[in-house]
């Protein structure tokens, strides 16, 4: 019998070769997935040129204009990068940078607070309905609202606080107390933001996982610590990111509140910013602080965002 016919000889033309895993077919898409495509392509374009629109361009026109001198009325002049040189030299810029990162840490007190009043209404007793209203009032006021609402609190001579401590304490009218004054009366809104984000965080938890660590005998702050938290991550993660936003953007209740005084000592980048824009027309130099104040929001955000996404994997 000759080597072709017993099938084992060394001539391997007649067997099949084996396929290449690496070199596989081009699959052309089936129709129901081209048409699949271009509906998700449809459903999202208008999204997409909304955000192109109000965002994106937006953001290219602020530092577009943050290198031209322009009062919005006459012909803006390019001056390249001197609206940055005057802001780095301004004593001003300082202080409402440092009120901005006082304004950070003390507003990053907000998180935690509202955990522990979202763990406290998170039960099922009775009146928790009434108290939960009573915790969500502040969250649909308005900044002017709760700005006119403190400012009479910390009023010298009719407000509460002066009946509570006994004498009046110009807490809005001192240098030393106005940022501080302002940013506790920012807290209260904030924490129940940060309350209504931890009881939406607290209904996806995995209750099996709960009940397994409890039989193991995991209470209280060990239970919190080691299984409800690491289940809150990415609640935590967006409490933070909106607290540091709200931060940074602070505004409102300064403007009503104290209008960046006494003596600028309670202004803030988003404030001076509209301070130099609306009252002095400087909008090329607005412009060179909205995009300092962008800066820093971005970079923060990105921060925290590449935590998160490495704490995941």
């Amino acid at each position: 019998m000759t080597p072709d016919a017993s099938g084992t000889g060394n001539d391997r033309s007649s067997a099949p070769r084996a396929a290449n895993p690496r070199k596989r077919p081009r699959r052309h898409a089936s129709p129901t997935a081209r048409r699949q495509r271009r509906a998700a392509c449809l459903f999202l374009a208008p999204a997409c040129i909304m955000v192109a629109i109000y965002v994106v361009w937006p953001i290219l026109s602020t530092i577009r204009l943050s290198f031209y001198n322009w009062d919005g009325m006459s012909d803006a002049s390019f001056v390249g990068l001197a609206n940055y040189i005057e802001l780095f030299h301004a004593p001003t810029f300082y202080t409402a940078l440092k009120n901005n990162v006082i304004w950070l840490a003390l507003f990053l007190l907000a998180p935690p607070m509202g955990l522990a009043i979202a763990l406290y209404l998170n039960q099922a007793v009775a009146g928790i309905r009434l108290v939960k209203s009573l915790f969500f009032a502040p969250f649909v006021l308005s900044g002017v609202v709760v700005g006119l609402i403190y400012s009479w609190f910390y009023d010298p001579t009719f407000g509460l606080l002066a009946l509570i401590m006994g004498h009046g304490i110009p807490v809005l009218g001192d240098p030393h107390y106005a940022t501080p004054g302002i940013i506790f009366a920012a807290l209260w809104p904030q924490t129940a933001y940060c309350m209504i984000l931890y009881l939406t965080g607290l209904t996806t938890l995995n209750s099996e996982q709960i009940e397994a660590a409890r039989m193991e005998g995991a209470r209280g702050w060990t239970l919190l610590w080691h299984v409800i938290l690491p289940q809150l991550r990415p609640t935590t993660f967006m409490a933070v990111v909106v607290t540091v936003i709200g931060a940074l953007r602070s505004f409102d209740l300064i403007s009503v509140m104290t209008g960046g005084g006494p003596f600028e000592s309670s202004t803030v980048l988003a404030y001076y910013m509209y301070d130099q824009a609306i009252k002095y027309y400087r909008l090329g130099y607005s412009a060179a602080i909205a995009v300092v104040l962008f800066a820093i929001m971005l970079l923060y955000i990105v921060y925290h965002l590449r935590r998160l996404l490495s704490s995941e994997h």
